[in-house]
């Protein structure tokens, strides 16, 4: 690739912000949105195109925490991203998947007003904040019905996305079959970025152990076959992981796969510490370059940009 088209490439993070700022704005005003369905639909394009342009990159902008402004609306657009790269293992079609991606930017707007002081809340909530958010899913399906939205899978994957195979989801305690595989992926990646994401009161879940945690949650079993696509779709180490490998060097993982079997990861510290000038790449196929174990951002120390990884492409 040419230094002119590597310039001219267009930054997927940048994308992906000024989508978490339409959908911020939007979402706050949405009663009174005369164009809902299709401007969420634009926003959801959006997203889209920013995961096709490097589906890499979008994945590590949710484990380094680079999609600015609150995190219900953040969190909105993660589920989007993993939702999308999800339907694209299931070669789902455009419309589909833009679908899909809509109904995980809107699938909490019922609770949105209540979000931030869930998010600062230091006890257990009380019934009362129970009960709203287990009624997020209808009070969301009513709101976009009211801005004229009947796009039924849209609906119904927003109605379902709490529901589970056997009866203990709610808001109406459905079980299988009712319960549709587009709501259960849509549910799978909501609970997958929550963990991986890092909220006000405590750090983020490293994705490895987010997967297993999944797997092996028995009061809300997922679905093994969707687990399944996640761990070859994300793998246990997506891009944006941070790392010891088994030499000792501290770095980030760059991308799913390089070609060998096993991940690039671009090395930012020795194992005693010293800074790499310039920061070296690695593949994890190696078996003095494979991946020891994962670390959050405090036990790593790395301070870098996601330019500095990707270049251009990630570029705020």
């Amino acid at each position: 690739m040419s230094d002119a088209t590597t310039a001219a490439a267009p930054s997927v993070l940048h994308r992906l912000n000024l989508s978490n700022q339409r959908l911020e704005k939007l979402l706050h005003n949405l009663r009174n949105e005369h164009r809902a369905e299709s401007e969420i639909r634009a926003i959801a394009l959006e997203v889209v195109q920013a995961v096709e342009i490097q589906p890499d990159i979008a994945l590590a902008s949710i484990l380094l925490c680079q999609i600015a402004g609150s995190y219900a609306v953040r969190h909105c657009i993660e589920t989007a991203i993993v939702t999308v790269i999800a339907a694209r293992g299931l070669q789902l079609d455009q419309a589909h998947t833009l679908t899909l991606a809509a109904a995980a930017l809107t699938m909490n707007v019922g609770m949105l007003r209540h979000n931030e002081s869930f998010q600062h809340k230091h006890t257990t909530l009380s019934h009362e904040e129970m009960a709203v958010i287990r009624s997020h899913p209808a009070e969301s399906v009513n709101l976009l019905k009211h801005v004229g939205i009947d796009d039924d899978e849209w609906i119904s994957c927003v109605l379902l996305h709490h529901e589970n195979d056997d009866g203990s989801g709610y808001p109406a305690g459905l079980a299988s079959p009712e319960v549709t595989r587009n709501a259960k992926l849509l549910s799978l990646a909501d609970r997958y970025c929550a963990q991986v994401s890092a909220r006000n009161y405590r750090r983020s879940i490293v994705p490895d152990q987010a997967l297993r945690n999944l797997q092996q949650d028995r009061q809300t079993p997922v679905d093994p076959e969707l687990l399944q696509l996640f761990r070859l779709e994300l793998g246990d180490y997506p891009p944006g992981t941070l790392v010891r490998l088994a030499n000792g060097e501290l770095g980030v993982v760059s991308g799913r796969h390089d070609g060998s079997g096993g991940q690039p990861v671009i090395c930012l510290r020795t194992a005693d510490g010293s800074v790499l000038n310039p920061p070296l790449q690695r593949s994890s196929n190696v078996a003095e370059y494979g991946i020891s174990t994962t670390l959050s951002e405090d036990d790593a120390g790395l301070r870098f940009s996601m330019k500095q990884i990707w270049g251009e492409q990630a570029s705020l």
